[in-house]
């Protein structure tokens, strides 16, 4: 459970990540409906709700895989409501996906180094005129990305091809990928996911010491436990709009998350 003397300090931070009065609609359906908050630095906030909730549009529209109907979406204090995906990787924002898709025949140390912002060896020329200064960047890459397999315990893999992973360790990895490019804020699209015990214990240690590390985190997720233990503060969607926010404890207490979670299709203790 995240501590009260933690969370009090959070309340204190500034915003990483902002949603002001977002609303995307596909027709007449809207799939998010007037949505604002805030995720602080160096929170770990949870979204939560039953299924149909709205939350991975809210995902999309954040890391901007979808552009809002209307309202604004603000990283570190700039609107970037219009700006596509890799600009906001740019800005500091990373993004998982509930099912990671590495390069199957690529090695984990290779995927890893696929995240690597601004290197030299992109451009064509610079590897013709400046050979040195690529290879330097691409050792340097490599040793980054060896330190990022050893923090989420991959590190004796790192030379295999990554088809060899189970489903919790691709997990693993993708976080190690999206830790390569350096994000203030990451958000994590249901890590638990098809995870069997043993892993879910390393990946809710290795959010937690990155968390330590100064990275501010916005998950999605149905294990419950996972998000009492981990998040400082949880906000609750149901069809489309937010409905509740506070700690894990307050939240589940809350008459409105209880009819949103028996009106939907799982109970407030199994899904979310």
């Amino acid at each position: 459970m995240a501590n009260v003397a933690s969370t009090d300090r959070l309340a204190q931070g500034s915003t990483v990540l902002g949603a002001r009065n977002v609303v995307r609609h596909f027709g007449g359906l809207y799939a998010v409906n007037d949505v604002s908050f805030d995720v602080r630095e160096g929170e770990i906030l949870g979204l939560i709700g039953p299924n149909g909730a709205g939350k991975t549009t809210m995902f999309d529209l954040l890391a901007g895989s979808v552009a809002p109907s209307s309202g604004e979406i603000l990283l570190n204090g700039v609107t970037v409501s219009g700006e596509p995906a890799h600009r906001r990787i740019g800005r500091g924002l990373g993004r998982t996906f509930q099912i990671p898709r590495p390069l199957a025949n690529l090695s984990l140390v290779e995927n890893v180094m696929l995240a690597e912002q601004g290197q030299a060896g992109e451009r064509l020329l610079t590897n013709f005129l400046q050979p040195f200064r690529v290879a330097a960047q691409e050792r340097a890459a490599e040793q980054k990305a060896m330190d990022l397999l050893d923090l989420v315990s991959l590190s004796r893999l790192a030379h295999e091809p990554a088809r060899v992973l189970s489903g919790g360790q691709r997990k693993l990895l993708e976080l190690a990928r999206v830790m390569m490019a350096d994000p203030a804020i990451i958000l994590l699209d249901e890590p638990a996911a098809g995870v069997n015990a043993t892993l879910l214990e390393v990946i809710i240690d290795r959010i937690r010491e990155i968390n330590q590390r100064g990275v501010t985190f916005l998950l999605i997720e149905h294990n419950i436990d996972m998000v009492s233990r981990l998040c400082h503060r949880v906000l609750v969607m149901a069809a489309g709009q937010l409905i509740c926010e506070g700690t894990a404890a307050e939240v589940a207490r809350d008459p409105r998350v209880i009819e949103a979670y028996l009106g939907g299709a799982a109970q407030p203790g199994e899904a979310a």
